[in-house]
């Protein structure tokens, strides 16, 4: 009789599981007579006053089915997949163990542990069949990832089926009893009420008289039917009824009794929260008595949290939706308006309820509460594009264009706040074109490189925004771009912040701005003060120049800049692309309003992990610092002949012929050198030899010019000067490590500065706010009784605010400078100053 293939391997298997049993269990007698002996020797040798020899601890190590080593806990630095691999591939003849091996838990009984071997060998895949799932011990947690993700999908899979059948059987419309008079049968499920969930009419009616906004269910037709909030269960059957908008109400409104007011329906309303939209009345209170009446008033609305779309309302939304769409806008940019309210129609529709939110009336409602909310932030002295690291001296300015902030005319709420006023701008570049007679060269085409660009940017009005962001990533202030990345764009920006005391202006075209400004400077006296920043390039951006570009205006060679990439503002940009998807086809009252919001919100996240940023700076740059440096080169490890071969690299005293020699032959070196190495085509191996061809041709022509003006004893030739005992790329990696480490070294001074200018800020925004409340004590600033109090009110939160940053912030700071001789900033000021507060304590918040 034949056996086919599937019987023969299960037999197979069969069979290697026996021989595995069996060898275990050798394996195991063979241990337990080694520890009988074991006992008996130790016996021997121990004192006579040794009543009883102690028993060695034994360490086993634990293994799988596979055979492979199961550890306690996970080590990254272990390579487990040979010793898989030779677990698995070498079988070794059994060898007694090393009594020094690996201990993995308390000794125990050999049948004890052979039980546990033989529940993790058994063939079922269950969590009650695992090796880690036995009583005994505890879960253990693989380091193989693969592993994990399997076990994971595994478990999941079994379980599905028992998900399945509960989410079916929850759908089921049991009979149920009220769960708050426990005597009628329950009608209603309510899923904001639970743990009670279930509800009679007549306590329906009661419990959601008051809470009008929750999502209930009729248990009536056999399944549960999403209900509107004025339909109501009567005799088991759906009737329509009028519920009031939940708003707060005077007690009284007339010197009246208060039991002789009525409240009736008034007019109907739509209220939007993050549930959709509800279809309700506005209460109305009537006296009896005298005949008084009182309905709701926009006061009343934003008392309760409510934001009217006109100052009739037929519209209110809840603020909480307010928060929630600029949180998202956050968290997800490119999120429309339109997006986040078709998901607010979606739930209306899902529990129950009809009607359409317009995107228009919320989007102007939510600018008129933003406007409102920065109103109050003025009035509290809040300056939302001021960098508290920087202030009052800031080191490094980035600025850029970003042309994918366009848009495809009404005043803006927020216009000149962020963006820069148009007519400004444009009075300032008109002033700058009629002055120098220069303005045609001054447009930088690198961004519209082709013809193809130029249909497209015509049909928009902004072409972008040009930016300008501090090394930290706050955004300090922006103008539209109508004739693309003119330079009397950034030179306006730069005028602005003239005034906070910039050191270096970073660009990525500074090698063409640089010049530029001088030409201006000299037609316009009144911008000569601007001279005083010094140009910066980009570290990033200076890689793709030119080697001679780099050197001089690169900000990894400047004394001074620390480690500013001078590329903060392309984070920035990048933030900022991603809201224009949808700016873009805004109005420009929307387009300016929007990316102010987002811009004073994107620096409030800044400002509140500016403790922890520079705090992280500071730990990196003091270990790159204590980082050990080693030259491989054949110049050897000292500085100070690095330093002096890096000196020949970028600066010379010898006439202007030598130094374009010398610039000549380095970028014919530079170009040499990655030419198999970076290019892996002969397109772009051609392009290389034919700027090659052609640099060589130039220095032809400079060398034989060069040579003419000299004597002949110091005449040069091609051969010398091409050929050089040491190499342009040791030269260079020289002067970069040399340039590295005085970067590093002057950053951990700019850091330990700007955390003193940080806590400075905070201190004196904590003075500032005390003195605004005394000021407001004193004089009502245009301000009612009721509004005075809610400011004091706003003004013990921004403290409470500022001392919880002050808390977090000298913890970090001491955390890392402790130690360092430099922190009497952080021991200026007394504990009471973020421990309490003279004037205020967190009982009054």
């Amino acid at each position: 009789m034949s056996m086919s293939d599937s019987e023969i391997q299960e037999n197979l298997m069969v069979l290697d599981n026996l021989v595995d049993h069996q060898e275990l269990k050798d394996e195991l007698q063979s241990l337990d007579d080694f520890l009988g002996e074991l006992q008996e020797e130790e016996a021997a040798a121990a004192p006579a006053k040794t009543p009883e020899p102690r028993q060695p601890s034994v360490h086993w190590k634990k293994r799988d089915v596979h055979g492979n080593i199961v550890y306690a806990r996970p080590r990254s630095s272990r390579d487990q997949s040979k010793k898989a691999d030779h677990i698995q591939n070498i079988d070794p003849p059994f060898n007694a163990p090393d009594t020094n091996c690996e201990v993995a838990f308390a000794p125990e009984t050999v049948e004890c542990f052979l039980q546990d071997l033989q529940h993790s060998l058994s063939d079922s895949s269950g969590d009650e069949a695992s090796p880690l799932g036995t009583p005994r011990d505890p879960l253990l947690a693989t380091s193989d990832w693969s592993t994990r993700q399997s076990l994971f999908s595994e478990r999941w899979s079994a379980e599905r089926p028992r998900l399945v059948n509960t989410a079916a059987a929850k759908k089921s419309v049991a009979t149920h009893i009220c769960q708050q008079c426990r005597s009628s049968l329950a009608v209603i499920r309510c899923c904001d009420c639970r743990p009670r969930p279930f509800f009679c009419a007549e306590c329906d009616i009661s419990m959601h008289t008051r809470h009008v906004l929750h999502n209930r269910d009729a248990m009536t037709a056999g399944f549960f039917q999403p209900l509107p909030p004025t339909t109501v269960v009567v005799d088991k059957a759906l009737s329509q009824c009028v519920w009031l908008v939940p708003v707060e109400m005077p007690d009284k409104i007339c010197g009246c009794s208060p039991e002789s007011l009525r409240v009736s329906p008034g007019k109907t309303v739509a209220v939007v929260t993050m549930n959709g939209r509800y279809d309700l009345s506005m209460p109305e209170l009537f006296c009896e008595a005298c005949q008084a009446t009182w309905t709701a008033a926009v006061a009343d609305l934003n008392s309760s949290d409510y934001w009217p779309v006109t100052l009739q309302f037929a519209t209110i939304y809840t603020t909480d939706i307010f928060f929630s769409f600029e949180e998202m806008k956050m968290v997800a940019p490119g999120l429309s308006c339109q997006a986040f309210l078709r998901m607010l129609d979606q739930r209306t529709v899902r529990f129950g309820r009809t009607g359409k939110i317009s995107a228009d009336s919320f989007q102007k409602s939510f600018f008129e509460w933003e406007a409102v909310r920065f109103e109050v932030d003025s009035i509290c002295k809040e300056e939302p594009f001021i960098c508290p690291a920087c202030a009052p001296n800031m080191l490094a300015v980035s600025v850029d264009g970003n042309q994918n902030a366009a848009r495809s005319e009404e005043q803006a709420i927020f216009e000149g706040i962020f963006i820069a006023k148009d007519e400004d701008v444009t009075r300032f570049v008109d002033h700058i074109h009629s002055t120098t007679k220069h303005w045609e060269r001054s447009l930088w085409r690198g961004v519209v490189s082709s013809q193809r660009d130029l249909p497209k940017i015509c049909k928009v009005d902004e072409k972008g925004l040009e930016l300008a962001v501090c090394r930290h990533g706050v955004l300090l202030c922006a103008l539209n771009m109508y004739r693309g990345d003119i330079f009397a764009y950034p030179l306006y920006l730069q005028e602005k912040l003239a005034s906070r005391q910039v050191t270096f202006f970073c660009m990525d075209v500074t090698c063409k701005y640089g010049p530029y400004l001088q030409r201006v400077a000299k037609s316009c006296p009144e911008l000569q003060h601007l001279l005083n920043m010094r140009p910066f390039l980009s570290v990033f951006h200076a890689k793709a120049h030119d080697f001679k570009c780099e050197v001089k205006w690169s900000g990894a060679y400047q004394d001074g800049a620390g480690l500013t990439l001078g590329e903060e503002v392309e984070q920035c940009n990048a933030f900022l692309s991603r809201i224009a998807v949808t700016t873009k086809h805004m109005s420009k009252a929307g387009r300016t309003d929007m990316l102010t919001l987002m811009a004073m919100r994107w620096n409030q996240q800044k400002f509140r992990n500016l403790a922890i940023s520079l705090t992280r700076r500071y730990q990196k740059t003091r270990k790159a610092v204590t980082k050990p440096r080693v030259l491989e080169s054949p110049i050897g490890s000292d500085r100070e002949p690095i330093g002096r071969l890096a000196a020949t690299v970028t600066t010379t005293n010898d006439a202007d012929g030598l130094a374009s020699i010398e610039v000549l032959v380095a970028s014919i070196k530079r170009c040499s050198q990655p030419l198999y190495k970076d290019t892996d085509g002969n397109k772009g191996r051609a392009r290389i030899r034919h700027k090659i061809r052609e640099e060589k041709g130039i220095l032809t022509s400079v060398v034989e010019k060069y040579n003419r003006m000299v004597p002949s004893t110091e005449s040069l030739c091609m051969e010398t000067i091409l050929s050089d005992s040491v190499d342009l790329r040791t030269k260079r990696r020289a002067f970069d490590i040399i340039m590295s480490v005085r970067r590093l070294e002057e950053e951990l001074k700019i850091l330990v500065a700007e955390m003193d200018h940080h806590w400075k800020s905070l201190s004196t925004r904590a003075d500032t706010l005390r003195e605004l409340s005394r000021m407001f004590a004193n004089s009502p600033c245009g301000l009612s009784e009721e509004g005075l109090k809610g400011l004091e009110s706003i003004i013990l939160r921004k403290q409470h605010k500022v001392r919880e940053m002050k808390v977090q912030a000298r913890d970090c700071y001491l955390q890392v400078l402790f130690g360092e001789g430099n922190i009497n900033f952080l021991y200026s000021a007394s504990a009471d100053e973020y421990d309490s507060d003279c004037e205020m304590s967190d009982d009054g918040l």
